[in-house]
């Protein structure tokens, strides 16, 4: 669609998006009132509401209330390292998600018994409604809530074991490839698969964001041969993280 055919709020919209770019509108800068973007782009009330209802969406801007609409400010994302590489004594949740030797950080995990979905039943094969184990991480790097994980283990596999529950027992915290050794499956491979989709309100609360923004979701399941014995998704705030991969060259 030629530009000039575009509605009327997107050419607003692409307009103050352009300036919030080349830093005309620098962050923490007031965005021109609904009164001034009728006034100067020639359009309505709605289309000026419209317009900056796109700027919020795509987390450019966000209201302060009784103040008004202003640009957010967009910190240089960080890496969150990745890496089908795994060894054994130095595993732990936090090393699982990233694997960046030289960024430190926590959890907090809490886990419980419940029954796979379809989508779940499927990636683990196991039939759905199977008991798993489900366990909800949060991971923070310098205090600051990073990463969501939420993991399935069949308990076809783990339950009456010692390493039943991930954050309990002799193995507590040691990571899915150092528990999994512990009852005789040898962990060699994991499949990650990358999408993309907006915030849901629980988890714009856990990051410190806001609903709707985007998220990375890694979709991810450990194996040992070809039996999956964990997978999760991992949801990363888009507009603060990067996502990189270290492959081997075989």
């Amino acid at each position: 669609m030629p530009f000039g055919e575009q509605p009327a709020y997107l050419r607003v919209a692409d307009d103050l998006r352009q300036q919030i770019a080349n830093g005309t509108l620098p962050p923490h800068s007031r965005l021109p009132s609904q009164a001034s973007i009728r006034a100067r782009y020639g359009v309505s009330d709605t289309v000026a509401l419209e317009a900056r209802k796109v700027l919020m969406a795509e987390g450019l801007v966000e209201g302060r209330s009784g103040s008004g609409t202003y640009v957010r400010e967009r910190p240089e994302p960080r890496r969150v390292s990745r890496s089908g590489y795994r060894t054994l004594g130095e595993s732990s949740p936090f090393r699982q998600e990233q694997t960046d030797e030289r960024v430190r950080g926590s959890w907090e995990a809490r886990s419980e018994r419940a029954e796979a979905s379809e989508a779940v039943a499927r990636r683990l094969r196991i039939d759905p409604g199977e008991a798993v184990m489900c366990t909800r991480y949060v991971f923070r790097t310098g205090g600051e809530p990073a990463l969501l994980s939420t993991s399935y283990e069949p308990l076809r596999l783990t339950g009456r074991t010692p390493v039943m529950l991930p954050e309990e027992g002799p193995l507590a915290g040691r990571g899915v490839v150092e528990r999994m050794a512990a009852i005789d499956l040898v962990v060699d491979n994991v499949a990650e698969d990358v999408t993309a989709r907006p915030a849901l309100a629980a988890e714009a609360r856990a990051l410190g964001g806001v609903p709707g923004h985007p998220m990375l979701v890694i979709i991810r399941t450990f194996r040992a041969g070809s039996l999956p014995v964990e997978t999760a998704d991992v949801v990363i705030p888009a507009d603060r993280f990067r996502v990189g991969y270290h492959l081997p060259v075989r």
